[in-house]
């Protein structure tokens, strides 16, 4: 497909379809880091940090809010000597250990624009002998990214590890996440598990353990964290919802795989400040050189309705997930 360039806002910028703006990459300025990347189509954008990284910090409707977390005290900043959250999306490897999970992303990594893509790449983390990279690829036509989680094994020897894809939400929304639907019809044997944390409350009223999906509420003014796992999530989704717009991860659930915690393959937190919409990927053990790769497929769209209880998000929500399969 060809592309055009041309110059936006002082910044270089890939047009393509024949000059029709479709789908553009562009290298912007934004919360205080230089240099950005921008990538749209018609309905929705979002804005990758290279300054920092590798991090979406922004995803949202064209000219719309953010409908991911960004900490206000963090933006524009590098050069910490310990990790900061910052908001956005960002890659890590599982099962979770300090210091190994916190490796530091506060220095500038590696852009490349190929074709309709933007590829980017961190430096080797120093603790771990990682490479990290995302990918990022948005459709032309339809509100719909697929992103592209890479973790490399650059050291000396193997180590076992899962991509672990975990994705900062802006206040006040639900994290949902299906069960899986009755594959037995006796019901003798379990289809369903849910992992919780030490310092989770099942009592919590974020929290909603129903007959079809699980729920987790964020809400600002909790005293303080809460997690949950799920296993076999055979619809391979999980969504957030925030007023009337529908945050959709969709990702690939492997039978017969071997996943961290309890057998998660996702994962949600909240705290005061915001929920985490979290997937992750089987345990693989990557030799030196080797790769593993996880994809999530994002989704934006809008709900035409409130949705309050469980029979609202089957009636509501479902069918738009289903009705998207890019």
């Amino acid at each position: 497909m060809a592309a055009t360039a041309v110059l936006a806002a002082g910044a270089l910028s890939l047009i393509f379809n024949g000059g029709v703006a479709k789908v553009s990459i562009e290298k912007v300025e934004y919360g205080g880091w230089p240099n950005c990347y921008r990538v749209s189509n018609e309905q929705i954008e979002l804005i990758a940090t290279t300054d920092i990284g590798p991090r979406i910090i922004r995803f949202g409707f064209v000219g719309g809010r953010n409908e991911f977390k960004e900490y206000a005290d963090q933006m524009g900043k590098q050069g910490e000597d310990e990790w900061m959250i910052r908001g956005g999306h960002r890659l890590w490897h599982a099962p979770e250990r300090k210091p190994r999970s916190y490796g530091l992303d506060n220095s500038p990594i590696h852009a490349r624009v190929d074709g309709e893509r933007l590829i980017l790449t961190q430096p080797v983390e120093p603790e771990t002998r990682i490479r990290k990279q995302i990918i990022v690829e948005i459709a032309s036509d339809q509100p719909a990214v697929r992103v592209i989680h890479r973790l490399r094994n650059e050291g000396e020897w193997p180590i076992q590890l899962a991509a672990w894809c975990l994705t900062v939400m802006a206040q006040g929304g639900v994290c949902i996440i299906p069960f899986p639907r009755h594959d037995d019809p006796k019901g003798l044997l379990p289809n369903r598990a849910v992992a919780l944390w030490p310092y989770t409350d099942t009592t919590d009223p974020r929290v909603y353990i129903g007959r079809q999906y699980v729920m987790l509420r964020q809400d600002p003014n909790a005293a303080g964290p809460c997690k949950l796992g799920v296993a076999r999530v055979t619809e391979q989704w999980m969504a957030y919802l925030r007023d009337d717009v529908l945050f959709v991860k969709r990702f690939d659930w492997l039978p017969g795989a071997e996943y961290p915690d309890y057998g998660s393959c996702v994962e949600t937190y909240t705290n005061p400040d915001m929920l985490e919409v979290e997937t992750v990927g089987p345990l693989e053990v990557l030799d030196t050189g080797d790769e593993l790769e996880h994809v999530e497929r994002w989704y934006l769209l809008r709900v035409p309705e409130q949705v309050r209880t469980e029979e609202d998000v089957d009636r509501v929500v479902r069918p738009l997930v289903e009705s998207q399969t890019r």
